[in-house]
């Protein structure tokens, strides 16, 4: 008798097959999706200081900028492997934004376990939102360009196996 195994990896590799080339076909074409992409590659960049709560902004933004869902989820995935490295760019930009005596006045006028997690945050938050937005803009247009040459590259195939199974009227 056979055992089955726990997981069958052929199906987990087709399904995730599937799923890519449903966003490589999403309606609304490249852009919708690198512009889903960008944001949620945005959001990553400030979610961690805010205790995750800035997840909740991925699904407003992605209805009103008309971006792709599942895209945006892939940027925050993304946007995660690459956070450490940054938020030390993040801190440095949070930093030199935020005035000194800002955050002196939120320590003074907040209640004390608010006012620690503001000042250990808020340079994170504000050089995450500003180098969010710069890494959201510039991804934007790799992914865009991307996507677009696998569309094409998948409308030629399909243009050159169209033509093979054409009969052809070289005979008449």
């Amino acid at each position: 008798m056979k055992v089955k195994a726990r997981y069958d990896w052929k199906s987990m590799k087709r399904w995730f097959r599937y799923k890519y080339l449903l966003l490589l076909r999403a309606k609304g074409g490249p852009s919708k999706v690198a512009r889903g992409f960008s944001i949620g590659l945005f959001v990553e960049m400030f979610t961690l200081p805010t205790a995750g709560f800035a997840f909740a902004l991925i699904f407003p933004l992605v209805y009103l900028l008309r971006a792709n869902l599942p895209g945006a989820l892939i940027g925050f995935v993304f946007g995660k492997v690459i956070y450490i490295p940054f938020s030390i760019l993040n801190k440095q930009v949070g930093d030199w934004l935020v005035p000194k005596h800002f955050k002196i006045y939120l320590i003074h006028h907040l209640p004390h376990m608010l006012s620690n997690i503001i000042r250990s945050g808020l340079d994170l938050i504000v050089g995450g939102m500003v180098v969010g937005l710069i890494l959201g803009i510039i991804a934007y247009f790799p992914i865009m360009l991307l996507l677009k040459y696998h569309a094409n590259r998948r409308k030629e195939k399909r243009r050159i196996r169209k033509d093979q199974l054409a009969p052809s009227n070289t005979n008449e």
